[in-house]
């Protein structure tokens, strides 16, 4: 994050005074460290010339050191543009030991926050990210894992484990405008992650406080006497401060002459092999919600950007799986380069600036400008491997009077297909039957984008893999029991299907009055003695008095889009207070989900949100911030039915169980983390029935003991740097509920997520196409708790990433379709972990047998592969 020259000599003035008044009260003859170093790049801020200015300053003060966060694409432009200086840093860089004088701390290709992206997508930053910087620093070695911003999630030790990494460290001093993390410990920990795996990680002290007076850091920012005395009276006889400076700030060595502050430079290397651990080292079982971090969650800028990066995120993991169906196949020569580039874009729109200042650029090339086109490319990329790769499983020459259905899942599924007709298919009906020859329930929707028709059934289809399913012309058939809306005589809309039953109030905005559940044994959910309503859009308009609206003050409009027997869709257009908004709502027979589709058409730029410091007048310094206050943003509320309520939360490999009260507050020193990833659950006290709410995009939560349950829709007032975030357009929002029985890891929430973010892909096609079986599964772990987070190919090596995301720890059997040479684990940095024994089963696949604790990731390579 960039500050400028101005800000950081004020910032300069105020604290360094206050270090050298400290100073000259005395301390004590003993030797503190200081990391020091440089955060940023060619994206966020490294301005020409930089290399010379770091390298000519290594020069002069050869007791400096220096840590690099550094975007690792920033060195492909240093090589052309000062090819001198960047050949001295390299010859610096070459020393890679303790002794060494540069380490590289977070490779990760476009420094994310880490805990806003899936699991998957970080693994990427850090693979891709290694391999640019040793491109460049052939020597690199990746061993200490640091950031200026607070770029940390609770499943890092696992991955940074693999990666080869030793140690971490859990402080962000000087860049804090996003969070922190929770004070904790002494001098090391032992940073546990969700799967047990363990790193030696120095974290931000018990008595690391924030600084006073400030909203962007800690203690540790610049070794103050009073900081290095209150970690030596804690018993921290190694204290060791931080700031990697903003790539442009021209300070140099961040502390001048560090024997001044009885301190040395160090890189963190270097301290953690000069500094052993102490024994026993304590362990600290990081919670996700001790990563206390906050943006200005709601602001439509950052939602879009959230969104965009989420709908990229899906289709990129899909189309690399459907990739290798296709390769796997029907020798169809995997995308590499085009999939890798993909990733590069969708990188990119991770960077941390996106999110903390997606404002910042010029007009059209702002952060929020640049995640939109990255966003696209990568969208792009991934729908043309998708296509291609159906075309190679399926398309042929003649009438295409087959839907051949693909599930990108490790677990077989049932869930809804949509496939375009043709121009020519004679008449609004239709017949479809499976391989045996029965009828599968069907309709045909009318209106499509392309004003064709639409075929739509429930598939059942096996684990990564494909099922067809014929299809032909009917004469309207007679009308067959399924999902169904109804009108009542109080003039309520009745929805049913063969799991739930909504009754959805058309007076009261459309609220859901009641809502019961197969899922649950009939449970209503809608708790009817909260002054609530469930489903409600609420939230405090400034444009109205500065009053609370909902949906629920004005009656909505009905329409019944589609009437079964396969899916209802029901419109509901209102308004919250003066502002419109249109809502659909789908259930689907058989399908746990229901789905929400919300437009809000803003009239004008209306603020909504706490009416707190609504100014112009802003003050870094001033601690509490409207944009912190979820209470009074625009929620769909929820209350459920549900007695002393729990809440778990979906993180990157992992689900936290909230240990809040409640997810409220108003201030930077108060911060907790109310991150919702892409799904959130609420069970009771027993865990005996739940409802999960799946989203769209990275937001907050809003939850009490007092408070229902509640998403975080809309913010818009003023945020960080004083910038208002406004609304320009409308807002469009999905999210879903799937009530259930049993906690969420018996009622397979994280699988059904997955299946809702990776939905089936189907294509018609006919009989002479080149993939003539109807049928295939290339592997299957159904049952297992497992899910596949990637599959991938390079060369003759098939690479398949498991994530252990609700399974226990016994061994599971894993089969391949198809015959293989080898099989084996490989780390994430490509290293052989365990050679696995190939086991043929009865029908000819190739089977192996390995164990993954819950929240552990795995990667499979089987070599030399074939059908």
């Amino acid at each position: 994050m960039w500050l400028s020259n101005r800000q950081t000599r004020r910032i300069g003035r105020r604290w360094g005074v206050l270090a050298l008044l400290c100073l000259a009260g005395g301390l004590r003859a003993q030797t503190a460290f200081f990391v020091d170093g440089y955060h940023g790049g060619v994206y966020g801020h490294y301005p020409t010339g930089y290399t010379r200015f770091m390298v000519d300053n290594l020069k002069r003060h050869p007791a400096w050191k220096i840590n690099l966060e550094i975007e690792p694409e920033t060195w492909d432009r240093e090589r052309t543009n000062d090819s001198a200086a960047y050949a001295e840093l390299r010859a610096l860089a070459a020393d890679q030991t303790a002794g060494g004088r540069i380490e590289f701390v977070n490779p990760a290709y476009a420094q994310p926050y880490l805990w806003n992206i899936p699991g998957e997508s970080i693994v990427r930053q850090f693979q891709y990210g290694i391999k640019k910087v040793r491109e460049h620093f052939p020597e690199a070695r990746f061993t200490t894992y640091s950031a200026e911003e607070p770029c940390f999630t609770s499943a890092l030790p696992g991955i940074l484990k693999s990666l080869g990494y030793r140690n971490a460290a859990l402080k962000n001093p000087d860049t804090c405008w996003g969070g922190y993390v929770r004070a904790f410990g002494g001098e090391q920990v032992n940073w546990v992650g969700p799967d047990g795996v363990a790193l030696a990680t120095v974290p931000r002290y018990e008595v690391e406080a924030l600084q006073p007076r400030s909203t962007w850091q800690t203690t540790a920012w610049n070794n103050s006497a009073a900081y290095l005395e209150a970690a030596r009276s804690a018993g921290i006889r190694h204290p060791v401060g931080m700031c990697l400076q903003d790539a442009g700030w021209r300070n140099g060595p961040w502390l001048g002459d560090p024997a001044a502050r009885q301190s040395e430079y160090v890189t963190w290397r270097g301290y953690f092999e000069r500094i052993p651990s102490p024994q026993p080292i304590p362990e600290w079982r990081l919670s996700q919600q001790d990563v206390q971090v906050s943006l200005v969650w709601g602001a439509q800028v950052l939602q879009r950007i959230s969104q965009q990066a989420r709908a990229a995120e899906n289709r990129l993991v899909q189309a690399e799986k459907a990739a290798v169906l296709a390769h796997f196949y029907t020798r169809l020569p995997y995308p590499a380069k085009v999939l890798e580039e993909a990733w590069r874009s969708l990188m990119l729109a991770q960077h941390h600036d996106c999110w903390i200042v997606p404002y910042n650029g010029r007009a059209g090339d702002t952060w929020a400008d640049k995640v939109a086109r990255w966003t696209e490319a990568a969208q792009r990329s991934s729908a043309d491997v998708i296509r291609q790769s159906l075309r190679a499983l399926g398309t042929g020459t003649a009438n295409q009077t087959e839907v051949r259905v693909f599930n990108t899942l490790g677990s077989g599924r049932r869930g809804l297909v949509s496939v375009t007709l043709p121009a020519d298919w004679p008449g609004p009906a239709a017949r479809v039957l499976d391989e045996s020859g029965q009828d599968v329930v069907c309709q045909v929707a009318a209106g499509t984008e392309t004003g064709r028709q639409a075929l739509l059934f429930a598939a059942e289809v096996p684990a990564m893999g494909y099922r067809t399913y014929r299809v032909q012309p009917a004469t309207p058939p007679t009308p067959r029991q399924g999902a169904s809306a109804t009108r009542a005589n109080d003039g309520n809309l009745v929805i049913e299907s063969d799991l739930h039953r909504i009754l959805l109030d058309p007076a009261k905005g459309g609220v859901i009055r009641s809502l019961r559940s197969r899922l649950a044994g009939g449970k209503e959910f809608v708790d009817a003695k909260n002054s609530r309503f469930f489903n409600d859009i609420r939230g405090r308009f400034h444009t109205e008095g500065g009053q609370f609206r909902s949906r629920a003050d004005t009656p909505a409009a009905v329409r019944v889009l589609e009437n079964g027997p396969v899916r209802v869709v029901v419109e509901l257009a209102g308004k919250v207070g003066e502002q419109p908004f249109t809502e659909t709502i789908s259930v689907a027979q058989g399908q746990p989900p229901i789905d929400f589709h919300l437009r809000l058409d803003w009239a004008g730029n209306p603020g909504v949100g706490s009416v707190h410091g609504q100014t112009d007048r802003y003050r870094q310094e001033e601690r509490q911030r409207a944009f912190y206050d979820d209470r009074d943003k625009l929620l769909a509320l929820f209350p459920v039915n549900l007695e002393g309520q729990k809440v778990y939360i979906d993180a990157p490999f992992d689900v936290t169980e909230s240990r809040l009260t409640n997810t409220f507050f108003t201030a930077w020193d108060a911060i907790k983390n109310n991150v919702v990833l892409r799904w959130l659950d609420v069970t009771d006290a027993k865990g005996g029935s739940g409802l999960a709410l799946f989203t769209d995009h990275t937001t907050a939560y809003a939850h009490g003991e007092d408070h229902p349950p509640g998403l975080v829709l809309q913010y818009s007032g003023m945020g960080l740097w004083g910038r208002r975030y406004g609304l320009a357009g409308p807002t469009a929002v999905r999210y879903a509920l799937v009530p259930h029985q049993g906690r969420w890891d018996r009622a397979g929430i994280s699988g059904a997520c997955a299946a809702w973010n990776e939905p089936l892909l189907a294509a018609l096609t006919s009989p002479e196409g080149p993939a003539k079986e109807g049928r295939k599964r290339l592997l299957d772990v159904s049952g297992s708790g497992w899910e596949v987070a990637a599959m991938t190919v390079e060369g003759k090596s098939l690479f398949i990433r498991l994530f252990n995301a609700a399974g226990d720890d016994r061994p599971q059997r894993l089969s391949l379709d198809g015959r293989a040479a080898t099989a084996s684990l490989v780390e994430l940095n490509g290293e052989t972990r365990e050679r696995l024994r190939l086991a043929a089963t009865p029908d000819g696949r190739a089977a192996v047998e390995l164990a993954i604790p819950r929240f552990g990731v795995r990667t499979l390579r089987f070599e030399n592969c074939a059908p």
